[in-house]
């Protein structure tokens, strides 16, 4: 930011105290306490730890924290798979509808965000238990039932359905500036409409589905109250495991799991962000 070609300095300043007070001071301790033991001497074993703990599963031994941390990525992936596939379309009718219906549908899209997090995955619980709303419908009309709770199915439409928005908002907001007119300069130039998707539409909303990326699935990714509620406690996500740590007072190993998610996100992220760039700008950064 400049006046008269000189920086001013003085207006990041709010900026800055509220990024060193409320992010870098948090992500210190998390560090410090990840590389210390219960006497706060410089350790890597609760790093180690992560890595190597094994437990019995049937006859075979598994890494306890690395098959729960896959579990977790696994089902973030497919969620942010399916928010991107709900969401997407949904942002660009919503870019192309008139200014009434953008707010009406606007205020759809956020009327469950005002709800608490907490009420609204009890409610799914309601409709997905096995004498719930769902399997009450569909015995009704003749169809049985469906056991869903208590499955990752289950747990996958939870985090679908509080983390949509997130990734329709910065998709719509990209959209809606884009200029109808290379739209229609790329149809007068012979393009259909799978070509006009293609060549204009996706790359010019790249940085909309980048962030909608990054907002899903490092949320869905380290989440533990859905897997607790919709997935009835069968089964750990990382986000399970670093709160447990967390309750039995074991401050340092869960600080330990926390930063080395932290660093497993962030490459990811870069990874993403490498790779959506090579598809939609053939190498050139965004």
């Amino acid at each position: 930011m400049k006046t008269k070609g000189k920086p001013v300095w003085g207006l990041l300043g709010p900026y800055a105290l509220w990024a060193a007070v409320f992010i870098v001071v948090p992500l210190v301790f998390v560090a410090y306490y990840a590389f210390t033991d219960n006497n706060f001497t410089f350790t890597l074993d609760n790093l180690i730890r992560f890595f190597n703990d094994r437990s019995q599963m049937g006859d075979t031994e598994v890494r306890t924290y690395m098959l729960i941390f896959w579990r977790s990525l696994k089902l973030a992936l497919i969620s942010t798979v399916i928010c991107l596939l709900l969401g997407y379309p949904l942002a660009y009718i919503m870019s192309r509808a008139s200014d009434r219906n953008q707010k009406i549908m606007m205020t759809m899209l956020m009327i469950p965000m005002w709800m608490n997090f907490l009420i609204r995955t009890y409610a799914w619980m309601t409709i997905l238990q096995d004498t719930g709303l769902l399997n009450g419908l569909l015995s009704k009309l003749g169809l049985g039932s469906v056991h869903i709770i208590g499955t990752e199915g289950a747990v996958v439409i939870g985090m679908v359905y509080d983390y949509l928005p997130y990734m329709v908002l910065p998709i719509y907001s990209v959209m809606a500036k884009l200029d109808i007119r290379l739209i229609e300069a790329a149809r007068d130039l012979g393009c259909n409409n799978y070509g006009v998707l293609k060549r204009v539409i996706f790359p010019l909303s790249m940085p909309g589905v980048l962030s909608g990326i990054n907002m899903v699935l490092i949320p869905s990714v380290s989440t533990f109250y859905i897997s607790q509620k919709l997935g009835n406690g069968k089964f750990f996500l990382i986000g399970d495991a670093i709160e447990g740590q967390y309750v039995a007072n074991n401050l340092h190993f869960a600080a330990a799991m926390a930063f080395i998610l932290m660093i497993i996100l962030l490459v990811m992220m870069a990874f993403i962000k490498k790779f959506t760039n090579n598809m939609a700008y053939g190498g050139e950064e965004i």
